[in-house]
């Protein structure tokens, strides 16, 4: 196995010294340096309002709305027959003559 990675090694830092033509030490030793100090630095943006981290700062209340509050049950029922169904939706008739 260090064989392998003795070997892949190897190639990488002959492509970097092909492409940079500098060593491969030198090229990992640098980024790993880069990645190691960019996470120590310090945020050069000031905050555009109150401290998120300060316990006392005052925020907007809280809400809430359900998002399924007009449910009504689908479940499946028993069925009817066709002609129960349509009485069920045919309109009234209505009192009074019609021309």
């Amino acid at each position: 196995m260090s064989a392998q990675i003795g070997a892949t090694a190897a190639a990488v830092g002959s492509v970097v010294r092909g492409i940079f033509g500098i060593r491969f030490g030198t090229f990992a030793g640098v980024a790993v340096a880069a990645l190691i100090l960019g996470g120590c630095a310090v945020p050069t943006a000031s905050l555009v309002g109150p401290d998120p981290a300060d316990p006392g700062t005052k925020v907007a209340g809280v809400g809430y709305r359900s998002t399924i509050a007009p449910y009504a049950s689908l479940r499946p029922t028993t069925p009817s027959g066709w002609k129960e169904q349509n009485r069920s939706v045919t309109p009234s008739p209505k009192s009074g003559h019609e021309h």
